[in-house]
């Protein structure tokens, strides 16, 4: 989850002011639990309990699903989240403006991938599981997940930087997560970034999640496949290129040829990789983060 420093985000705030909901969280991480448990666990009365569960609702980093069992209706509650990015304001980009680029997850430009594969829309799967041909279906404009094995997606974008404005630094933000067959949350990948065609750093996906459902997943999706991934977000400035605020290369925005009238960028699962453990991208109407690609370009005048 990434949040700001902004009224929007207060609920995330507020329910993170309390030891007992500090508890609910660390008991969630371990495995979902219902009510009833939470506060034999806790040691606090379940009415109370569900007060604090409704705050960790509201704030989006718990959700309850009603059950229907032998003793009646439960509520089984789960952790979404599974870490929160503060982005804190700074005083330059305080005087910065950005132009902001949204790229859906099916506009892709170019590909080459290797089963397991597929891709999906937000009601269906498109074509055949394992079959690479449909990532030239026309439908894939409308897809909202992909994943792949090995190879690469690359997308293009224009660039509406004015002559008279200068780029300060370049923001994507997507949710990723590596491609097992099925599911395996422990399935290392190493994902490459690359940006006209310069690599500007690597990060090593932990694993293939499919422990709970995504937030935003489909209710028809298939259970055992992945269902949700880790918001990633790169930052390239005059500093060097970062992951989540760690530097990952000294590769610069001159370095990338920021000013090129079109940019691309290349999500690469290399065949030379030490850990080969695929790629899938998280769309709108997908996964727990609700956003395609996000570019950011900041400027001044």
């Amino acid at each position: 989850m990434k949040i700001d420093i902004s009224e929007r985000w207060l609920p995330v705030y507020e329910a993170l002011d309390s030891t007992v909901r500090i508890k609910i969280i660390n008991l969630l991480s371990e495995s979902p639990l219902n009510v009833k448990e939470i506060a034999s666990k806790i040691e606090l009365s379940s009415a109370i309990i569900t007060m604090h569960i409704n705050k960790l609702e509201k704030a989006g980093i718990v959700k309850g699903e009603r059950t229907r069992s032998k003793g009646g209706v439960q509520k089984i509650c789960s952790l979404i989240v599974d870490g929160i990015l503060i982005d804190f304001p700074t005083k330059t980009q305080e005087r910065l403006k950005n132009n902001e680029y949204i790229v859906p997850i099916g506009h892709y430009t170019d590909f080459e991938v290797t089963p397991t594969c597929g891709l999906a829309t937000p009601e269906k799967v498109i074509g055949y599981l394992d079959d690479a041909r449909y990532f030239l279906d026309p439908q894939r404009v409308d897809a909202k997940i992909l994943w792949f094995t090995q190879g690469f997606i690359e997308y293009k974008l224009p660039n509406y930087l004015l002559a008279t404005q200068e780029p300060n630094e370049l923001e994507i933000s997507m949710e990723i997560s590596s491609e097992a067959p099925g599911a395996n949350k422990n399935w290392p990948s190493d994902i490459s970034f690359i940006i006209n065609g310069v690599k500007v750093g690597q990060w090593t996906s932990p694993g293939d999640f499919a422990d709970e459902i995504g937030k935003y997943t489909p209710s028809w999706w298939m259970r055992d496949i992945n269902q949700y991934g880790m918001l990633k977000v790169i930052k390239i400035n005059d500093k060097g290129s970062f992951i989540d605020g760690e530097k990952i290369s000294d590769i610069r925005l001159k370095d990338i040829n920021i000013k090129n009238k079109q940019w691309t960028l290349r999500l690469e699962v290399a065949a030379d990789a030490k850990h080969i453990g695929g790629l899938t991208i998280f769309g709108s109407g997908f996964g727990n983060y609700d956003q395609d690609l996000i570019f950011r370009l900041y400027y001044t005048e």
